[in-house]
């Protein structure tokens, strides 16, 4: 009874974890999802800064498509849906969806900063690290 009491509680232990991990949503950087590092198997949130005249809507359809970036690489999202009222180009977002295989990533949520002194912190952690990467590149290309 001891034995399979506690081969019961392992297995759902391994059981709850595995569900755990498949239901987490990791942040990636545009440069990130470039370099092949974020998943196609399943959902995950990128994040930048909304380039300036890259947003185009469909006509007669809520589906809208635009670029972000880390100021690094720029990747294009694509969305169905209303969009928050505080989305414009410059700012920064956070979407949540899937890449596909042709490389396109299909957002099912779009976030938005709420005020003009406040970014994502994983937007804001993105754009830093591309900032020391391009200064790292450039101080290489010197010497």
């Amino acid at each position: 009874m001891i034995i399979a009491l506690v081969f019961g509680v392992g297995l759902a232990a391994v059981l709850g974890l595995t569900a755990f991990e498949e239901n987490l949503l990791y942040f990636y950087s545009p440069t990130q999802v470039k370099a092949g590092e974020a998943p196609v198997t399943h959902s995950f949130r990128v994040g930048g800064l909304v380039v300036e005249g890259s947003v185009k809507r469909a006509p007669d359809s809520l589906k809208i498509e635009f670029d972000v970036t880390d100021n690094t690489e720029a990747m294009t999202i694509e969305y169905t849906g209303i969009l928050p009222d505080l989305f414009r180009e410059g700012q920064g977002i956070v979407a949540m969806g899937n890449l596909q295989p042709d490389g396109r990533f299909v957002a099912q949520e779009v976030l938005a900063k709420h005020d003009e002194n406040y970014m994502p912190p994983e937007v804001a952690d993105a754009l830093k690290a591309a900032e020391a990467a391009a200064k790292e590149k450039a101080k290489e290309a010197v010497n």
